[in-house]
């Protein structure tokens, strides 16, 4: 009876087996087990993103992207991260597109037609001078300080910032309608080139002036009339989740009483 209470009980093994086919039948489901040894199959694909040695230049861009949301932006720089929104600044490009100064292909065909209708003795026909956007940060400035500009577009991600930082100030102290968009790249398509910084509408088709107004009474509504209130805020300042959890911990334990060691 001793023994039977300390010896250990022997369980039986009741795992099933597979019946193995009698000699002659063939089974068929055929057991392939794959080997990734050298010369045979290729191992599973895996997810090495957190692995991968990234080139300098991608790693550069992400650190700096962490940065600006980690450092404060004061507010005349935190002013380029609100864009404009994505209905109006689609009614906005429709207008540029109609506005775009022409090609340089489109100036030479005008050109040699007038040059073939002058050597033909022909009188040139007086065309009116076309409504099309104007660019150049020199030229944009020099519209807003003669207050010909009617709408200013501003670039978000100029590279250096200060090229633009001051126009925002210039606009609202001229009385001119201004709009942060996005990009320089968009922008330097309407008017055939790489980039640009700033675009300035000074006079408008006949045609789109009632959908002009529209848009710009949207835009004095979002930049001109919240400029006081937009100059106060600053950006920046996010944390990451470590350090974000790391804050709420010790917020608890001040809440608490309780020092982070544990100590009442």
């Amino acid at each position: 009876f001793f023994f039977s209470l300390v010896m250990p009980v022997t369980r039986k093994n009741k795992r099933k087996v597979a019946k193995k086919p009698a000699a002659g039948e063939t089974s068929l489901f055929v057991s392939t087990p794959k080997s990734s040894g050298i010369g045979r199959s290729l191992p599973p694909q895996r997810d090495l993103t957190r692995f991968v040695r990234w080139p300098k230049y991608v790693r550069l861009q992400r650190q700096k992207r962490v940065l600006l949301q980690r450092l404060k932006v004061p507010p005349s720089v935190n002013q380029f991260r609100r864009t404009l929104d994505k209905n109006t600044a689609t009614q906005l490009f429709k207008l540029l597109d109609k506005h775009a100064p022409e090609t340089k292909a489109e100036k030479k065909n005008r050109l040699l037609a007038a040059a073939k209708a002058k050597a033909d003795g022909a009188k040139a026909e007086e065309t009116q001078k076309p409504n099309t956007v104007k660019y150049g940060i020199k030229h944009i400035t020099a519209l807003i300080e003669q207050k010909k500009a009617t709408l200013v577009l501003i670039a978000h991600d100029v590279d250096p910032l200060e090229i633009v930082i001051w126009l925002p100030a210039l606009c609202r102290k001229m009385g001119v309608p201004y709009a942060i968009v996005k990009g320089k790249a968009r922008l330097g398509q309407v008017v055939h080139k790489k980039t640009a910084t700033a675009l300035a509408f000074t006079t408008v088709n006949k045609d789109d002036r009632a959908e002009f107004s529209k848009v710009v009474d949207t835009i004095k509504t979002n930049f001109l009339d919240r400029y006081d209130e937009l100059r106060r805020q600053w950006g920046g300042g996010r944390m990451g989740a470590k350090s974000n959890a790391r804050r709420l911990k010790r917020e608890k334990a001040i809440a608490q009483e309780t020092l982070p060691g544990g100590a009442q």
